[in-house]
């Protein structure tokens, strides 16, 4: 490989050590050991150890093959079989401060920035707090922000949808894990809100949900006639929540047309429906289908909340208490809280009354969720409102508006506004002209990488705002003479004390300078613009050494392009030039390279073939998310754009707020056009930080689609858990997608689906509902192939069985990676995954989406994390060459979540690109195999072994929050992806020489890791 220019920085390698009380205080683990395979030839061998005093080894003695290294993991977590202690989640109940009590309503500022999701708004009190909404990247933003999510006691929704309540299922992960017990919360929405609880409950512990309540009319179980009367909508209040510090009612808000019924293609999509390939019972698909098609969806209802906070009582008089026979002491005090109490003498009863000032009315807060302009009718005109109006008797301190604009622009929304008098209106969805980034912690860590190196670290999208007020929008706002504020990050609106009431925008942070920032790494670094330099030098010389040098004959017509390395110019002699450009010789590809010194292409590391000569729009990668578990301040969880530019793209993994990463990288004016041109999503395993972006992604994919003369529904690929949440989550909102389980894209599939096929017209296939989604059965299988992939059928799902010891079973033994006699792993078992059958229809979509992508092929990998938990293979079509022939196509490796496994690492052989998990540093064998993750090290090793051209490493722990630890294990092929990193398949060759550089850029963060380190 290419060797570190002489301008790199010298950074000392350094390791991570922990001390000993540090790792005997950790959790030990039941481990068994699991064979990785024969060594290859010619390929490096992975060097993983086991601890041996975790490993518990099963009846009989394990194969004594020491050329085979050992990994060690979790089997029972693998295979489904653990059982945690379970928690028993505390209710948070935290008693209230009723006297002197601080309180305001504050905009915790989710989607400002992006428009992605609606905002947040918390209403606190000094021991309480309740929000309302929760859209994708709340955890991310308190995060960002020190909002602690454990003081939170109730959660509302005004929508039952992705935008609204999208980072929900996070929040309550979250909150169970805080702690030894865990915490849960109260959660309140409309109508058929338990539709989207029991969606969760496929992912979300049940302790978790257990405090979830609904109100108003449930839309499943109401006639549509109801629901098309005007007359007949109910928008009397519902008092849902009332305590001694605040009453929270509900006015439910229903559009002149429900979105059920404006579906032009409703019949369309329930046909579409019932041919989505499904592993459960005709019968469980039919009572699905006729629930899907009945009455309106959840997002069909909107709510405005009111709070009324309890009056003011007047201030104690100690006058008048010395008046009424009253001495300083106790009594006093149960007077101030409203108690009745004897006078000294004893003769008379003192009432608060006859000691406190006059009382003043509790200030009220009113939140608007009007989605569009459909829902006007219902809001100016319910007979809720007018007692809150100006001269009524009650005075509205707040009204938080979360209506886009396009809504509260209208002349009806605005003079219903007015008609509240003097109230303050806080507009959370006009457009601004100055955007900010409210994650500003990621975006000073992408400035400066941006800075380093633009082509690897682009901010368009980071850098683009949203489109500006038009003259008549500013002037019509201006005009009202209602005081409107526009939202700004953390505004806040103080409610107690009273002498503070209005708005305080001390909170709210400064606008994001991207000049400060650089000025600042500038002065702490001084040599990183050296550094730049040197990156800025090596990427011009790349891209001159990529145009293409053309040679002509002696007409001037072009011949044929040189063949070029992407990092080497490449010398012609003269005399060969002149023999090229006049010869009369047929040229062939061999006798071209001839032409030239072998020399001049053994300076530089061998560019696989599948690369040479590959343009800038062939594929490029797009990290949206790269942290583990739950996201950080710095990065975000699990997700990987696979950008075939004019063919569309693939998302590989899904975590919440994919979508406004998405907004962060291309900017709001392309990333319509990207959704529409994503044809699959592939989701690796059933955990949230892999898929809990999905919805929110489909949901708007499905709206833009409706604009569109066609209509086209994306391809999910995920495990078989995974369907289930969407079943049960399209009762909430269409989604538009079809799906396919990832078991039906592995090799053996594909294997037993091309031995069906064969010799069968597909239009002979009964598609009757008895055999949806289920063709090919697993006994007809049999009849048509003599192996035992189907032997296994009896056993019992999650148990570690044996493999067979035939000889003639050989075959099954080298593609499961496992020996005669060893214990193993079911759900990796060649056959497993598809002896209920194989879906043909699905397949057939798969290819067909392929076909429309450009690629080859997407093949599944079962991997060693938990059940059903799977890596992808994806590659490309090859390319005509210069001279006729055809090169391969590029190769992808995804792992997901995984220990070092046998089949990922035949998978993995001659990838071009190997994106593997490194959740833990080498330190932390012990926690890695308790949770089924991969060392630094372990990832590594596996791309070296698998002879993979470029390995990058994802998926870090929150230990690491900006970068992971470097030591010697960190090879030249080896990269670290970052949130936002644009990785272009022309620019493999070089990308492993910006390690030295990043190593730079975050020295202070490994300095003061490492001492951390120490100091443990």
């Amino acid at each position: 490989s290419s060797s570190s220019s002489s301008q790199q920085p010298k950074t000392a390698a350094r390791s991570s050590p922990r001390s000993s009380q540090q790792q005997q205080r950790k959790r030990k683990q039941k481990l068994t050991p699991l064979p990785m395979g024969e060594d290859h030839a010619a390929q490096p061998t992975l060097s993983i150890t086991t601890v041996a005093a975790d490993v518990e080894k099963a009846d009989g003695a394990l194969p004594s093959v020491s050329s085979m290294p050992i990994v060690a993991a979790n089997m029972e977590r693998a295979q489904g079989t653990e059982k945690p202690m379970p928690k028993q989640l505390t209710l948070r109940n935290a008693v209230a401060k009723t006297s002197n009590t601080i309180s305001y309503v504050q905009v915790l500022g989710t989607g400002l920035d992006t428009g992605e999701t609606v905002p947040t708004v918390l209403l606190f009190f000094d021991h309480r707090r309740y929000i309302f909404n929760a859209g994708e990247g709340l955890q991310r933003f308190c995060t960002e922000h020190k909002v602690k999510l454990s003081k939170i006691d109730h959660v509302f929704f005004t929508r039952v949808c992705s935008e609204t309540a999208g980072g929900l299922p996070g929040l309550l992960l979250t909150m169970a894990g805080i702690g030894d017990t865990g915490l849960a919360t109260q959660i309140w929405g409309p109508s058929d809100f338990q539709h989207l609880v029991n969606a969760m409950r496929t992912f979300v512990p049940n302790a978790s949900v257990v405090h979830t309540h609904s109100f108003g009319i449930e839309c499943h179980n109401s006639d549509k006639e109801n629901y098309s009367s005007s007359k007949k909508r109910d928008t009397t209040p519902i008092v849902v929540l009332e305590d001694e510090l605040v009453k929270i009612s509900a006015i439910i808000l229903f559009p002149s047309s429900f979105k059920r019924e404006r579906d032009e293609n409703t019949e369309e999509m329930q046909s579409r429906l019932q041919k989505i390939p499904r592993l459960e019972s005709p019968q469980t698909n039919t009572e699905q289908d006729t629930s899907l098609g009945a009455g309106p969806l959840c997002d069909d209802v909107s709510v405005v909340y009111i709070c009324e906070l309890p009056e003011v009582k007047g201030k104690f008089d100690i006058k008048k208490a010395a008046a009424c026979g009253i001495k300083a002491g106790p009594k006093y005090g149960k007077l101030q809280k409203g108690q009745s109490v004897i006078s000294d003498d004893g003769e008379r009863t003192i009432y608060p009354d006859d000691v406190l000032g006059p009382s003043s009315p509790g200030p009220i807060v009113i939140l608007i969720d009007c989605p569009s302009v459909s829902y006007i009718p219902s809001l100016i005109n319910s007979t809720s409102f007018p007692s809150f109006f100006a001269g009524s008797g009650k005075v509205v301190s707040c009204m938080v508006h979360l209506s886009p604009c396009n809504v509260t622009d209208c002349t009806e929304y605005q003079n219903w506004m007015m008609k509240f008098g003097d109230t303050n209106h806080i507009m959370t969805g006009q457009l601004s002209q100055n955007i900010s980034p409210i994650l500003k912690s990621s975006a000073k860590m992408l400035v400066k990488l941006n800075f380093i190196c633009p082509q690897v670290f682009p901010i368009l999208g980071f850098q683009s705002k949203q489109q500006e007020e038009t003259p008549a929008q500013i002037i019509k706002r201006d005009s009202l003479p209602c005081l409107t504020i526009p939202a700004e990050n953390l505004l806040k609106f103080r409610l107690r004390p009273l002498a503070a009431l209005g708005v305080d925008g001390s909170s709210c942070l400064e606008a994001f300078n991207a000049t400060a920032v650089l000025h600042e790494l500038v002065t702490e670094i001084p040599e990183i613009v050296q550094a730049c330099d040197a990156i800025r030098e090596i990427w011009e010389g790349c891209d001159r050494r990529r145009t293409p040098i053309l040679l002509h004959d002696d007409k001037g017509a072009a011949i044929v392009p040189v063949k070029q390395t992407e990092m080497q110019t490449i010398e012609i002699p003269v005399g060969k030039l002149d023999a090229v450009v006049h010869s009369s010789v047929d040229l062939t590809e061999s006798k071209f390279e001839d032409l030239f010194n072998a020399d001049s292409f053994q300076a530089v590391e061998d560019v696989p073939e599948c690369l040479e000569g590959i343009g800038r729009e062939e594929m490029e990668i797009v990290f949206l998310g790269t942290c583990s578990s739950q996201p950080s301040k710095y990065r975000n969880v699990s997700a990987i754009y696979v950008h075939l530019f004019n063919q569309g793209g693939i998302l590989l993994d899904c975590g919440e707020g994919t979508y406004g990463q998405l907004k962060r990288r291309f900017g709001a004016s392309q990333v319509n056009d990207l959704l529409v041109g994503l044809k699959c999503i592939w989701i690796s395993h059933i955990h949230a930080d892999h898929h809990t972006g999905l919805a929110r992604i489909l949901s708007v994919r499905r709206q833009l689609m409706k604009n569109l003369s066609y209509y086209e529904p994306v391809l999910v690929v995920g495990p078989k858990q995974l369907k289930r949440f969407l079943d049960a989550y399209e009762r909430v909102e269409d989604l538009g997608m079809e799906f396919l389980d990832c078991s039906q894209t592995t090799r053996e599939a594909e294997t037993a689906s091309e031995s069906l096929v064969d010799g069968i017209e597909m239009d002979q296939v009964d598609e009757s509902p008895k055999h949806q989604g289920n063709t090919m059965m697993g006994e007809s299988f049999k009849r048509k192939s003599s192996n035992t992939v189907f032997s296994i059928s009896s056993a019992r799902k999650g148990r570690l069985v044996w493999s067979p010891s035939k000889a003639d079973d050989r075959r099954v033994e080298s593609e499961s990676g496992f020996l005669k006699g060893q214990m193993q792993n079911l759900w990796q078992l060649p056959g497993f995954h598809i002896q209920m059958g194989v879906d043909i229809h699905g397949r057939q979509k798969l290819k067909t989406v392929l076909s429309s992508l450009g690629l080859e092929s997407l093949t599944s990998v079962p991997v060693l994390h938990c059940p059903h938990a799977f890596g992808v293979v994806l590659k490309g079509k090859g390319r005509p060459s210069y001279m006729g022939k055809i090169k391969p196509g590029w190769k992808l490796v995804y792992s997901g979540d995984t220990r070092p496994c046998q089949a990922l690492l035949d998978a993995s052989q001659g990838a071009t690109l190997l994106i593997h998990e490194a959740t833990f540093d080498d330190s932390m064998l012990t926690e890695a195999v308790a949770k089924n993750h991969s060392l630094t090290k372990e990832a590594i090793d596996t791309g070296i072994a698998a002879g993979a051209y470029r390995i990058f490493l994802t998926h870090f722990s929150q230990r690491y929050p900006k970068i992971p630890v470097f030591d010697e294990s960190y090879t030249d092929r080896t990269c670290i992806a970052f949130d936002m990193m644009t990785v272009n398949l022309a620019d493999l060759l070089v990308l492993p020489r910006l390690m030295p550089y990043l190593k730079l850029l975050f020295r202070d963060e490994m300095i003061a890791e490492e001492t951390l380190d120490m100091n443990e």
